[in-house]
């Protein structure tokens, strides 16, 4: 069972960047799906959640800009991020909970660097 994250990097203030996760060792579609992420000398929190058959949801922080996204067919999930601030560097983390057992699944983080 695996997470694989990427598309993380540094970009200036007011870019986007794709983030992706794929996911492997799971039946991807019984699965709710998120990215986190979690900033030095904070918490990890969450940034967006795509569950299976709800609405999605976004942190206050990120709504208008951020979109999260899925393709059960190919077994990914993406983050599209725009319009990013310097707020917005973090480690970011794609996470996956079978709807059947509750049990979670973790990427290994992708680092994203906003600079102003």
């Amino acid at each position: 069972v695996q997470l694989q994250a990427s598309g993380g990097g540094l970009v200036q203030a007011g870019g986007s960047l794709t983030l992706s996760c794929v996911a492997s060792g799971i039946t991807f579609r019984d699965h709710h799906v998120g990215w986190y992420r979690q900033a030095p000398g904070k918490e990890r929190e969450l940034v967006a959640r795509n569950n299976r058959n709800g609405p999605k949801i976004y942190a206050d922080s990120v709504k208008g800009r951020f979109t999260i996204s899925r393709d059960n067919a190919e077994n990914m999930m993406y983050l599209q991020m725009n319009s990013l601030k310097p707020e917005d560097t973090a480690s970011y983390y794609c996470n996956a909970r079978s709807i059947l057992t509750a049990s979670g699944v973790w990427g290994q983080g992708t680092q994203v660097t906003v600079s102003s």
